[in-house]
């Protein structure tokens, strides 16, 4: 059984005569980067993209976008890979971004940002199964009642 009183070793503050101690937090972010690649890079992704990778630009998620420093892949162009920031969620890529990723343009959307309409709206990651997502009137997972059912509906009735 689990004591939710007790308190783990690494859950102690570090007491303030020893420089060499180390803080939980950054043991768990040390961690994190090391077992799950979901919450973004891994330190093997990061060592690899330092000695392989030259950043190119951020877009406005904080997401970085690289493009391979040495030669070029086997089409015949330099590779190009995108770090997330947070979640590794693809729709957080924007769409400049993404045809920059998948070789549509040349120039990235820092060197020469694409033309804005008035219409376009910005744009924003798939909230999908995020709290944040669209739960409309009726839903199971909406909050209060559902809507009562108009006159036209006559509920089946087994005889």
């Amino acid at each position: 059984m689990l004591d939710v009183g007790r308190r783990g070793f690494y859950d102690r503050p570090a007491p303030p005569d020893l420089p060499w101690a180390v803080d939980s937090s950054e043991f768990d972010d040390v961690l994190s980067k090391i077992f799950t690649w979901w919450n973004g890079a891994t330190i093997g992704t990061l060592f690899t993209v330092g000695k392989r990778g030259q950043l190119v630009g951020t877009d406005e998620f904080g997401n970085r976008y690289y493009e391979s420093r040495d030669g070029v892949s086997y089409d015949g162009r330099k590779r190009r890979w995108v770090i997330y920031d947070g979640y590794a969620e693809a729709t957080k890529v924007p769409p400049e971004w993404q045809g920059w990723l998948r070789y549509t343009y040349d120039e990235t959307p820092a060197e020469r940002p694409l033309p804005r309409q008035a219409w376009e709206k910005d744009h924003l990651p798939n909230l999908t199964g995020t709290p944040m997502a669209r739960r409309p009137q009726g839903s199971l997972a909406a909050l209060g009642q559902r809507p009562a059912a108009t006159g036209d509906y006559q509920a089946w009735s087994p005889e």
